[in-house]
C-alpha cells in the first residue's frame, strides 16, 4: 500500500509556524567583565566589575527537513547580532555576530490508529559564539544568547511534533484500503477466471525515507476467492481497521483455480482421433477385419462422477455385413494426488441406440483397440488443458494491472485435488501458492 508523506511539506509547515525573528534581548547593568585580582609590584589589587547593556536579536534561516533510511533530520540555522553598549562608561557600543545550528534527529512511531509521533534527539551548537574583545579581555555573550536559544529549541521541537501529527497517513491509507476491494481477471476466456480480493488487515513493519518521501512498509492481508465465468461483484467494503504491528514477512498467497475441460472441447478432439483410426481396420477375433466410420461423438456427465461417451458410427465386415447405430460408454475419470494426468476406470459399454445389427457394434465397442483409444485421447487432452491454463495464470500473475490494483506474483507450489465429472466438464481443483507483491496506486 503506497502510504506515506512528502517531507518537503513538513518543512514548509515549519517555516509558517516558526517566525523569522526568534527573539530579542535588552539587558542593562550586565556584568560584561567580572572583577579579578591582580598584583601590581608587591600590592594585590582587585579590579572592579565592568558593566554594560546587552542588546540583540536572533533570526533563523531556512528550515530544511531531509531523511535517510529510518532517520528524519531537521536543521534550522540561527544568526545572532549582540551589541554591548556603554561598556564601563568608556566605550559606547561594540557589536558581535554569532551563528548557531539547531539540529533534530527523529525516529518515528506509528500507532494502531495511524497517528504519528517521534522520538526526538535535538541539540544545537555555536559555530561562531557571540563575544567581544575589550582591553585584552574576552567578553563572552553566550550565556545571554543560550537562555533564549534554548527556548527556541523547545518551540522547534514542539512545532515539529505538531506537524508530524498532521501527516495525512490515515486518509491515504483509507483511500488505498477502499480501492483494494475488487476483482482481478486471471484468465480472459476458456474459461474466464477471476480472483476477488477482500482486504482483512494491514500490517506495519517500519518505514523508509527516499528522495524526500516517507513511505510506510505495509503488508495487506486479504481473502482471495476464485470465480469462473462472469466478473463477480466487488466485495462489500469495511472501514480501515487498526494497524497491526508486525515483523516484515514474505507476501504469500493461495488461489483455488478450477481447471475445466469442457465436453464440447473434448468431443471434436476425440472425433479427430477416431477419424484417423478409421483408416485402418479393427481386428476382432470372432469376426475378423472390420472397417468403421465414426460420424459423431457426444459426451456429458451422468452423475456419481461418471461420464457418458456416445459414438455414432457404422461398421462393415470383410464379408460385407454392415451395421450402424450409437454405442454408449460410461467411465469414471480418476487422477493421482497432485497430478494432472487423468485415467479412466470402469470403462463399460452401457447400451446401443438407433441400432441396425447391434451385435457387430457391441463387438467392436468392446474391443481393446477402441476403448483404449477413447481413454488415451481424453487423458492427453486434460493434461494439455492444465498446462495451458497454468501458462496463462503464470503470465497473469507475473504482472497484472486492474484499476488501482497491481499484482506481481511468483508461483512456488501447485497441488491438485480429486477429479470430478460435472455438468460443465471434467473439473480438476487446483491450489496455487506463491509469493506476491501487490501495489495499490492512487
Amino acid at each position: 500500500m503506497p502510504v506515506g508523506a512528502d517531507l518537503t511539506r513538513l518543512s514548509k509547515n515549519l517555516e509558517r509556524e516558526i517566525p523569522t525573528q526568534l527573539w530579542s534581548v535588552d539587558r542593562p547593568e550586565q556584568v560584561c567583565v567580572p572583577s579579578k585580582k591582580v598584583k601590581v609590584l608587591v600590592v594585590k589589587l582587585k579590579t572592579p566589575n565592568i558593566k554594560c547593556r546587552i542588546v540583540g536579536e536572533v533570526t533563523r534561516g531556512k528550515i530544511s527537513v531531509t531523511g535517510r533510511g529510518k532517520d528524519i533530520f531537521a536543521t534550522m540555522p540561527v544568526s545572532a547580532t549582540i551589541r554591548a553598549k556603554d561598556i564601563g562608561g568608556i566605550l559606547k557600543q561594540e557589536t558581535a555576530q554569532a551563528r548557531a545550528v539547531v539540529r533534530v534527529k527523529l525516529r518515528l512511531n506509528v500507532s494502531q490508529q495511524w497517528t504519528v509521533s517521534g522520538k526526538v534527539d535535538i541539540d544545537y551548537n555555536w559555530t561562531d559564539s557571540p563575544h567581544l574583545d575589550f582591553l585584552g579581555q574576552r567578553i563572552d555573550l553566550s550565556n545571554a544568547a543560550d537562555a533564549k536559544l534554548q527556548a527556541v529549541v523547545a518551540k522547534f521541537e514542539k512545532s515539529l511534533a505538531s506537524e508530524l501529527s498532521k501527516l495525512p497517513l490515515r486518509s491515504e491509507a483509507e483511500a488505498a484500503w477502499n480501492s483494494a476491494f475488487t476483482s482481478i481477471i486471471l484468465n480472459e476466456k476458456n474459461p474466464p477466471v477471476w480472483m476477488r480480493v477482500t482486504p482483512e488487515e494491514v500490517h506495519y513493519s517500519g518505514y523508509e525515507i527516499e528522495n524526500g518521501r516517507l513511505s510506510l512498509r505495509l503488508r495487506l492481508t486479504a481473502k482471495t476467492e476464485t470465480f469462473v465465468g462472469d466478473r463477480p461483484s466487488d466485495p462489500a467494503r469495511v472501514p480501515l481497521p487498526p494497524l497491526v504491528q508486525s515483523d516484515a514477512a514474505a507476501n504469500t498467497f493461495r488461489l483455488n483455480i478450477p481447471v475445466i475441460a469442457d465436453y464440447r472441447t473434448l468431443e471434436p478432439i476425440l472425433a479427430r482421433a477416431l477419424a484417423r483410426r478409421e483408416k485402418q481396420p479393427f481386428d476382432l477375433p470372432s469376426i475378423g477385419l472390420v472397417m468403421a466410420k465414426f460420424d459423431k461423438v457426444t459426451m456429458y456427465a451422468t452423475g456419481k462422477d461418471k461420464i457418458a461417451v456416445g459414438l455414432k458410427f457404422s461398421a462393415t465386415t470383410a464379408a460385407g455385413t454392415r451395421s450402424r447405430g450409437t454405442v454408449w460408454f460410461t467411465a469414471t475419470p480418476v487422477n493421482k494426488p497432485n497430478s494432472a494426468a487423468v485415467s479412466f476406470t470402469d470403462l463399460q459399454v452401457s447400451g446401443v441406440t438407433d441400432s441396425l445389427s447391434a451385435n457387430l457394434l457391441l463387438e467392436l465397442a468392446n474391443s481393446p483397440g477402441l476403448s483404449e483409444l477413447i481413454a488415451n485421447e481424453l487423458r492427453q487432452n486434460f493434461a494439455n488443458d492444465f498446462r495451458s491454463l497454468r501458462s496463462k495464470i503464470d503470465v497473469a500473475l507475473a504482472h497484472r494491472q486492474d484499476g488501482n490494483l497491481s499484482i506481481a506474483a511468483n508461483i512456488t507450489d501447485i497441488q491438485t485435488g480429486r477429479l470430478k465429472a460435472t455438468g460443465a466438464g471434467l473439473y480438476l481443483p487446483v491450489v496455487i501458492r506463491g509469493t506476491a507483491r501487490v501495489q495499490i496506486r492512487q
